[in-house]
């Protein structure tokens, strides 16, 4: 799709705060650092004096988003990240119950299915399939992720679109073209680039903002790694459930198949159905349940090593994996599918940092999982030496008989644990999803007022549950679905070694040898499990691959239309031209009040509001476009949240708030005290914007030989030394001082009659109350369109639109006081 440049505003664009004591944002929240009231503001000395310094030339003349957002230091920091050593030791014990509840239940299913395909004959088949597994973990979760990926995390976030957004804040290459360069201001947007190898890095950014298929291709990449992570969210909760009440098949007489299955979709509809009471309510019992976990299986290992055959220790000899394959050829080729199921929610490590720090993690799997995981293989190959007719059910052949039932009892609990954190993780990968514009509006509740990232989505979650079900029903079998299983793993971890790559040669700027490096060897063994688990597609492969079709096919369908859908309304925009002709009176009568009218766009004013100027027989007295925009980075502090701009002049009474927020940030918002707060922002913007052009008089009046700025150019250049606080010398203060007295300033600011105009204006407004302007645009593709195009926008896109959350619900709005206007788009 073509670019598209927006023409420069002259506009002027403010950050303001409230002007209340208490002051909160208008998400309801607390402002977390203080904003100095602005009497205070109006007698500091080191404002005037870099203002005059920047006044002293002409600005140049910048979109009117050019603005330098206020620097809030350690308001967005990660506030995981400098614990001590016991604080972090508290921080990895939790990850127990979050992180590794998926890889940690995987030694309840690795080894039957990968004895399923080769037979147990010798020796060499044990101690081959124990040095593949021994490898696969020690290769992909300790050196690639534990080591690696992990540092390549956004701000203390990781994941998919963790990554992506990392890619989008270096380079453009975001399809919905609604960047501006005021995000770039956002603290937790801005990048620390090393000097070496820029020139490789500027020449992989050109290429990726000015090649349109490689955005295209970048962009199925991530979705199709998101896309993964659902299915994964399907086949988790029910390999896992399965495979715990498998224990029973054999300890239980008459319990067979069909008891199977009834007994796991039991579980799994009384584990979804939970959902809705949120994680926070029985999170306090994850961590040690799967504390005990891995305890019992390093328990267990060591006492099989012990009591059978310590000598399978030899494993550690990498040599076995070649004896291994030489003797079974193309069967051992099969059972490599299997040992990926010991590194099932690897992923889960990078991908839900956001709730901990780097550090923990790492302590957390390199302390307790992988010796314990080891410890359990090892218990389970040692068991095997002796009774190879055990491997169906290893695992709970090999726990002693006196220990079963506790043993059944843990791991029934920890594989709805690692259920548990998959599901969750979904939620935040469809959450993610919406926020950049890739996935259809779906209604989210926030189940914890203190922790962000704990949400329930009703529809993905019953939606989840029947698929959970259908998968249990149709294969019956852990073997089966392992095969659809270890596709989906596999497919998640290359889609994040090529971004990784991107990221180390696009920001990190490592040396090209280093960084190829890292492709060419995780990539190489992911490529090999990957054409080792492609072979049992027809066994039940296929399933992952339905699954993460369907959902690329809906994800990619609503961001092709969606950008389809803002370029339209960019390109049918009204002029600044027509606004000065139909003049203050907007072609129509003004009536005391204030319209917010919701719409998408950044920078002008959208062609909605022409059908709102002539539909209603009147229109309001203030307008305000509201716009919400998802930036690029986890989150957007309070304190960098809106932007102000005024819209067309000052009589026009015409303005447009920014909100910004990142793709992890939660939107609580009640309508009253939004509109409350969104007023005394609007007042505060009116009073530093007067304060500015106070200044601005006053230095014309003190050197009036300089380039002065036009009065009617809105240049937001001057407001950002206002509220910036910069640190200079006290020379530098002094001499502003006596450059520019603040008692001049003052006066001629409380004497100024237009600013008590507009806000006398504004509180009538207010007094006469608010009203949301809605728009309900339709998308059509045009009739020369090709067949596909007219299919997809036509009807697909149209589907969606028709079946997502409407336009009130999703910007939580008052349904009182709401006027909509329809509009048809062609494409």
């Amino acid at each position: 799709m073509e670019e598209i440049e927006e023409g420069s505003s002259n506009n002027s664009i403010r950050r303001v705060g409230t002007g209340s004591s208490d002051r909160r944002w208008v998400d309801g929240s607390e402002v977390d650092s203080e904003t100095p009231p602005f009497s205070e503001i109006r007698g500091r000395d080191y404002s005037f004096g870099n203002l005059r310094r920047r006044l002293m030339k002409k600005p140049k003349r910048a979109d009117s988003l050019d603005v330098e957002a206020m620097e809030i230091a350690g308001s967005h920091g990660h506030n995981l990240k400098d614990l001590s050593l016991f604080g972090t030791l508290g921080i990895a014990f939790q990850t127990l119950g979050v992180v590794y509840g998926d890889m940690g239940t995987s030694p309840l299913y690795v080894f039957s299915d990968v004895f399923s395909k080769v037979p147990i004959r010798s020796e060499v088949d044990v101690l081959g399939a124990l040095s593949l597994v021994i490898y696969t973990i020690a290769v992909i979760p300790l050196a690639k992720y534990v080591f690696v990926v992990l540092k390549a995390n956004d701000n203390g976030e990781g994941g998919t679109f963790a990554l992506y957004s990392l890619i989008c804040r270096y380079a453009k290459v975001n399809k919905l073209p609604n960047q501006q360069p005021a995000d770039e201001q956002i603290s937790s947007f801005r990048l620390k680039l090393p000097t070496p190898e820029l020139e490789r890095a500027l020449w992989i950014k050109e290429a990726l903002e000015t090649k349109g298929y490689l955005k295209t291709l970048l962009l199925l990449l991530v979705l199709m790694g998101t896309s993964m992570i659902i299915g994964d969210g399907i086949l988790t909760p029910a390999m896992s459930v399965m495979s715990a009440m498998s224990g029973l098949q054999g300890e239980v007489k008459g319990f067979g198949t069909n008891a199977l299955v009834m007994f796991s979709i039991v579980i799994l509809v009384a584990l979804f159905s939970i959902q809705g009471f949120g994680t926070g309510k029985v999170g306090f019992l994850f961590a040690p349940v799967l504390a005990l976990w891995f305890f019992s299986l390093g328990a267990i290992g060591i006492y099989n090593l012990l009591k059978y055959d310590i000598t399978v220790i030899r494993a550690l000899n990498p040599f076995y994996i070649v004896l291994f394959f030489n003797k079974n050829s193309k069967q051992a080729w099969s059972a490599l599918g299997g040992c990926v199921l010991c590194i099932t929610g690897a992923e889960a490590m990078f991908a839900d940092l956001g709730h901990f720090s780097v550090r923990s993690i790492q302590m957390a799997f390199t302390c307790v999982v992988f010796p314990c995981l080891l410890l359990a293989y090892m218990g389970q190959a040692a068991y095997l030496t002796k009774h190879p007719e055990a491997s169906a059910r290893i695992f709970y052949d090999s726990v002693p008989k006196s220990l079963f039932w506790p043993v059944f009892v843990i791991a029934t609990l920890a594989a709805m644990i690692a259920s548990q954190a998959m599901i969750s993780a979904t939620f935040s990968c469809v959450k993610q999803a919406m926020a950049l514009g890739c996935f259809p509006r779906l209604k989210i509740i926030h189940t914890s007022k203190k922790r962000m990232g704990q949400i329930y989505i009703p529809v993905i979650n019953w939606f989840l549950m029947i698929m959970c079900i259908l998968v249990v029903s149709i294969f019956r079998s852990t073997t089966h679905i392992a095969n659809a299983y270890g596709i989906a793993e596999v497919g998640v971890m290359m889609v994040s070694t090529v971004l990784v790559t991107l990221v180390m040669l696009l920001i990190w700027q490592t040396n090209i040898f280093l960084a190829l490096c890292f492709p060419l060897i995780f990539g190489s063994v992911e490529t090999i499990y990957l054409l080792a688990v492609l072979t049992k597609i027809l066994e039940g492969g296929w399933v992952p691959l339905v699954f993460a079709t369907f959902f690329l096919t809906v994800m990619y369908i609503w961001n092709y239309g969606s950008v389809l859908k803002y370029q339209s309304e960019v390109r049918e925009r009204i002029s600044m031209d027509f606004m000065r002709e139909l003049g203050s009176t907007l072609g129509t009568i003004r009536i005391p009040g204030i319209g917010l009218l919701y719409n998408d766009l950044v920078q002008g004013i959208p062609s909605i509001f022409g059908q709102f100027l002539l539909t209603l027989p009147a229109i309001h007295s203030t307008i305000i476009f509201v716009c919400i925009k998802y930036v690029p980075v986890p989150v957007v502090p309070q304190e960098e949240r809106f932007l102000f701009r005024r819209v067309c002049p000052k009589d026009y009474h015409m303005f447009r708030c920014i909100a910004r927020y990142g793709y992890k940030d939660v939107r609580k918002e009640d309508s009253r005290v939004f509109e409350q707060l969104l007023i005394e922002s609007l007042e505060k913007f009116l009073r530093y914007e007067a304060l500015e052009d106070a200044l601005e008089s006053t230095m014309n009046d003190l050197d009036p030989d300089r380039d002065s700025v036009a009065s009617d150019t809105y240049t937001d250049d001057l407001m950002a030394p206002l509220i910036h606080r910069a640190k200079r010398s006290e020379p530098e203060q002094e001499l502003d001082s006596e450059v520019l007295p603040s008692s001049s300033v003052g006066t001629s600011m409380e004497e100024d009659p237009a600013l008590e105009y507009e806000l006398a204006t504004l509180r009538e407004a207010t007094d006469s109350g608010l009203t949301y302007l809605l728009a309900h645009g339709d998308v059509r593709a045009k009739k020369n369109s090709i067949f596909v195009k007219k299919l997809v926008i036509n009807y697909f896109y149209a589907f969606l639109r028709r079946n997502c959350r409407a336009g009130a619900a999703n910007l939580t709005v008052p349904h009182m006081n709401i006027l909509q206007a329809g509009m048809t788009y062609m494409v």
